[in-house]
């Protein structure tokens, strides 16, 4: 599979939706993840991301303005011991709950499907970045309406072994704009990583379409120390 660039992917779509992109730094020293969620109404774009823990969620900027919280206020990452979970929904909760009693990434989410947000019934996307004794890996998922019948789930996992330096993987939730939504199809695209921390943040953020980005999330990982940086972007401020 050929490396593309993430810069001209997310350039050159308005909307993707909400995107997870994990891989592994430039310099080979950091497991890396990026998050980001977009919105077309008034209600998707009032939100921002705030500290939680060792992870983060959502909230809304103006709770006045907030009509409906369900689908778009959950945490999209939380760390369990030496495992990071990032999703764009509270599925967050169940790979963490599952893990924790000694389920699989993969077993933990079979409770879950796609969002039953009709007409576009978004999919659910996933990742889990497991760093331990200097050894890394990560695997992504994506959870989606398979036919015209509405109990049809196709459920995709993908696990990546010792990623190589400069290299990540991005999954979105739509392939585009449209009405209803057309859902992410194929495998996560390879895509380069290049830079530090911030190179790599104001990469993404700049990237994304003014109009519809809302929020960013990007985390570095020592791999030999799990020691981590994070960096927060906030359309609305």
């Amino acid at each position: 599979m050929k490396i593309i660039s993430l810069e001209n992917e997310l350039r050159s779509n308005a909307y993707p939706g909400r995107g997870i992109v994990i891989g592994r730094s430039e310099d080979g020293r950091n497991a890396a993840a990026a998050y980001f969620i977009m919105g077309r109404s008034p209600n998707s774009r009032n939100r921002v991301f705030v500290t939680d823990g060792e992870g983060i969620r959502t909230q809304a900027f103006d709770p006045s303005k907030m009509t409906d919280p369900s689908l778009i206020i959950y945490a999209p990452v939380k760390v369990l011991g030496n495992k990071t979970i990032v999703t764009n929904g509270d599925q967050t909760d169940t790979i963490y709950a599952g893990m924790d009693n000694q389920l699989t990434f993969e077993q933990s989410l079979r409770c879950r499907e796609f969002e039953p947000d009709h007409p576009n019934y978004t999919p659910r996307i996933s990742g889990i970045l497991h760093i331990e004794k200097g050894s890394y890996n990560y695997a992504m998922s994506i959870l989606k309406k398979g036919s015209s019948e509405l109990k049809s789930c196709n459920r995709f996992t993908f696990a990546y072994e010792n990623p190589a330096a400069g290299v990540g993987h991005f999954i979105h939730t739509y392939m585009h704009d449209g009405n209803p939504l057309p859902s992410f199809r194929g495998e996560p695209k390879l895509v380069g990583i290049s830079g530090d921390i911030d190179a790599f943040t104001g990469m993404i953020w700049s990237s994304l379409n003014e109009e519809n980005k809302v929020s960013l999330f990007v985390r570095f990982i020592d791999i030999a120390t799990g020691r981590y940086e994070t960096r927060i972007i906030n359309k609305n401020v």
